[in-house]
């Protein structure tokens, strides 16, 4: 039988996360992954200025090929007013998008070659929790016995449906759709975000990679009541619109089109099972209102670890991660819930956008906060409210 302090299951961002945080706070660590790396992972590819300061943390650097810095974001109303906000310059990173298949092996390698012992291709079998600990059975035959587990396996988690602890018929709280395309407008290599009015709260994005492909899709709140059909219309069209059509000019798709769920839930959802602790997807941590997800993951990666690092004979694990999750998520989860539901109507959503459209200040200030530089709820907390809250920089704004 193996033996660790963590066993982290799954090596996406918040596993990796999780692994490299453990392993330099002194934990022994072992990861499990049932892929092998590089692997597809269907994904809007953007990174928000929470994510890259999460990634930099990490030691990360922003040396892949697909990697684009965005500088500037273009938003399209439902009536069809264009906004431009300009992200700060020549201060660090505050938005990025990268392939996450690129993403993703970056940050297995980045695990491996710090120590971590990284199994591929190994998947999650069944768990037992006793007194001290979790006894993990493994595909491969062999068993793992850890004093705590991070299951951070996904939105359909092994460990989670083993644990029981799966919501009856959940399937996610968000539909998403991506393919990449490439396209030769010249306005194609900024980042888009178009509000369409069937869409909303949802949103259709391009957003610009490499070599002239961009990465562009749509979600929409399963709670919009549309069906299977109705999405498959929307994607079949989503080219033939004029507003996307203007923007990426001539377009040619590449590869097949690709669906996923989105779990966005974290105030209701069940963070932890005795040791075992969930992040990321698994702990349904994507703002629910951008459906962004990479940032969360990272952050809750990190919390499990020094959560599990900092244990003692008071508190456990799961009673400090389940703390500093709630306090680093919550509140900005039901915030974005709040908001998505006023962008639902387009009258709403229009005068929301008129706003944002007020000045110089307003536009940048909006972009900063729709790309996590501060959290959401910011706005409403005074609790939230610092000195330097609009005076931080990107991330790598020193450079070694």
């Amino acid at each position: 039988m193996l033996q660790c302090d963590v066993l982290v299951v799954g090596a996406g961002p918040a596993g990796c996360a999780a692994a490299l945080t453990a392993q330099r706070l002194g934990l022994d660590v072992l990861v499990i992954d049932k892929a092998i790396f590089p692997r597809d992972k269907c994904c809007g590819d953007g990174l928000t200025t929470l994510a890259l300061r999460e990634l930099e943390q990490l030691g990360f650097e922003p040396n892949i090929s697909s990697w684009v810095n965005v500088e500037d974001v273009f938003l399209r109303s439902p009536a069809g007013r264009e906004i431009r906000l300009a992200l700060p310059n020549g201060q660090g990173q505050y938005a990025a998008v990268v392939k996450r298949m690129e993403l993703d092996a970056e940050l297995v390698r980045l695990v491996a070659n710090s120590g971590v012992q990284v199994h591929q291709g190994l998947a999650f079998d069944q768990i037992e929790i006793n007194s001290r600990g979790a006894q993990v059975s493994l595909q491969d035959g062999n068993t793992v016995f850890a004093s705590n587990v991070i299951a951070a396996d996904g939105m359909w988690s092994p460990v989670r449906k083993a644990l029981g602890c799966t919501p009856t018929g959940y399937r996610g709280d968000w539909h998403a759709f991506r393919q990449y395309v490439k396209a030769d407008g010249d306005r194609s290599r900024d980042l888009w975000v178009w509000f369409e009015k069937d869409l909303l709260p949802g949103y259709a994005w391009s957003f610009p990679l490499a070599d002239g492909r961009v990465n562009l899709g749509f979600g929409v709140p399963r709670s919009n009541g549309i069906n299977g059909k109705q999405l498959a219309a929307i994607w079949n069209g989503l080219l033939k619109r004029a507003p996307i059509r203007e923007v990426l000019g001539n377009t040619e798709p590449e590869d097949s089109r690709t669906a996923w769920p989105i779990p966005a839930r974290l105030p209701t959802a069940q963070l932890t099972k005795g040791p075992v602790l969930f992040v990321g997807d698994a702990a349904t941590a994507t703002d629910p209102m951008t459906g962004e997800g990479i940032g969360q993951a990272l952050e809750s990666g990190r919390l499990a670890a020094q959560a599990i690092a900092a244990r003692n004979s008071t508190q456990n694990a799961a009673t400090i991660y389940e703390r500093s999750a709630r306090t680093a998520f919550q509140l900005d989860h039901r915030f974005s819930k709040t908001l998505s539901n006023v962008l639902a109507k387009p009258i709403l959503a229009e005068a929301a956008l008129r706003a944002v459209d007020v000045n110089a200040w307003s536009r940048r200030n909006f972009v900063r906060w729709m790309f996590e530089d501060y959290p959401r709820a910011s706005l409403i907390n005074p609790k939230r409210w610092r000195k330097d809250l609009f005076d931080t920089s990107g991330a790598w704004s020193v450079q070694n």
